[in-house]
């Protein structure tokens, strides 16, 4: 937000105001008069005042993209026809205590910072104002130019900031510096004010920490979405410092490139001109700078080395950290795990298996009763059985009408003798053949004796 010592703000456009703006005259008379004192004199009214205005300034930020606002700047937004809402005091104090809006004396003084001031004129340290604050609450109605803070969208644009950082070329290494931040988040803040309480955010979240090294603001942000950031220790600053070398020694070398450029320059002028001695002494002053390039040069690829190794060994110290935690994991997990226990429970499991297996057949032996298909197939089993059985007279070929010769048909010619045994084999047993046998060996003889 601008300063509240700034130029008017002007009126909110249309787009942001309800219908009834411009439409019901006795609405916004009744909404623009002060609250009463006590709500319960009209609860009922008290509650749509405050619905109505409630929604308005939540809805004006958010539009706005603010992150902080004022009573004075308020009024002068909601002004309507020379009139301004004489209730909107009553309004923030309600915000207050519903925790939408935040005093900023109050936010930063919940922040846990080293930072004497911003360099606005916006003090970390108010003991004065957070005292009163803290004995007094949100009951004591806002100043008109007390700055109140939208505590979501300020959260929000915290968010945006670090997700911002994360995927630039910042985040190679977690340290950098307060106006290479800067630089980077003009997008997302577009004033000093802005900028600061994103950090201030930042750092109550524990996803950066601040320290002033020689009057230079450094700042480390947490690795991961979701990671805290860790105190900043002697190897940040040595390799914040590395970088700062790195960026000067980068910068030194192309100021001195620029300067060989400008003496070649001048000695192709001055052999022009015909000054030879002239020309002469800017070739030696190129070949001065070239050589303290070479020196810088030379430097540099031993700081980026340097700066190299460190990344190196934080990669590698990542890599034996989550080693670590793996072994530790393994070692828990595996702890009550031996091989005695193993087999005992492969057996288990394979005596599971075949009780299982005995259950399905099981199952399945009895499922045939209730199957349509299964009782199908028996049907057609028992008309089988019914065909085959004695009862039923057999199915014969018609008679032809032709009464067939034997030597048509070719059959064999059998004795009377041959014909009577075959059909004794086929109707009585081994033993029952034999006495039938003797018996009709009997009656043979008796006929042959009676005919003689």
């Amino acid at each position: 937000m601008s300063s509240p010592e700034e130029a008017r703000v002007a009126p909110a456009p249309e787009v942001d105001l309800p219908l009834e703006w411009e439409t019901d005259e006795e609405r916004m008379a009744f909404l623009f008069s002060a609250f009463k004192q006590s709500r319960e004199v009209n609860a009922t009214e008290w509650d749509s005042k405050m619905g109505f205005w409630s929604e308005l300034v939540l809805k004006w930020g958010r539009r706005k993209g603010r992150i902080c606002t004022c009573l004075r700047e308020l009024q002068q937004a909601f002004e309507r026809r020379g009139s301004v809402p004489l209730g909107l005091g009553t309004v923030l104090r309600e915000l207050l205590r519903r925790g939408k809006l935040q005093r900023e004396s109050d936010f930063m003084a919940s922040v846990d910072s080293s930072w004497i001031s911003w360099g606005v004129g916006v003090f970390i340290l108010k003991p004065l104002k957070w005292t009163l604050s803290s004995v007094l609450g949100d009951s004591k109605m806002p100043e008109e130019e007390e700055v109140l803070i939208y505590g979501e969208i300020l959260k929000e644009k915290a968010e945006e900031a670090y997700n911002l950082y994360q995927n630039s070329t910042l985040s190679s290494h977690p340290i950098v510096g307060l106006s290479e931040l800067r630089s980077l988040c003009t997008s997302i803040c577009p004033d000093e004010r802005t900028f600061c309480l994103v950090l201030l955010q930042l750092q109550k979240e524990k996803r950066v920490t601040v320290l002033e090294q020689n009057g230079n603001k450094i700042m480390k942000f947490a690795r991961g979405l979701h990671a805290k950031v860790s105190p900043m220790n002697d190897v940040d600053i040595g390799v914040y410092q590395l970088m700062q070398s790195e960026q000067l020694l980068s910068q030194k070398m192309e100021s001195l490139a620029q300067e060989a450029e400008r003496c070649k320059q001048e000695a192709r002028s001055a052999s022009k001109a015909g000054k030879k001695q002239q020309a002469l002494r800017s070739l030696k002053s190129r070949k001065r700078v070239e050589r303290r390039i070479a020196e810088l040069h030379s430097k540099l690829d031993v700081v980026q080395g340097i700066l190299d190794r460190i990344y190196a060994s934080q990669t590698d110290q990542m890599v034996f950290n989550a080693y670590q935690a793996g072994l530790g994991a393994l070692k828990l997990s595996m702890k009550d795990v031996t091989v005695e226990k193993a087999e005992s429970l492969v057996d288990q499991i394979q005596e599971l298996c075949d009780t299982q297996d005995e259950v399905a057949q099981t199952l399945a032996g009895v499922a045939i009763n209730g199957s349509e298909a299964d009782t199908e197939e028996l049907e057609r089993e028992l008309d089988s059985l019914l065909l085959d059985s004695p009862k039923r007279q057999p199915h014969l070929p018609s008679v032809p009408p032709k009464q067939l010769s034997p030597a048509s048909v070719g059959l064999p010619s059998f004795t009377d003798a041959e014909l009577e045994a075959e059909l004794e084999k086929l109707t009585y047993s081994d033993g029952e053949l034999a006495q039938k046998t003797d018996r009709k060996a009997s009656d043979r003889q008796r006929v042959l004796e009676l005919h003689l």
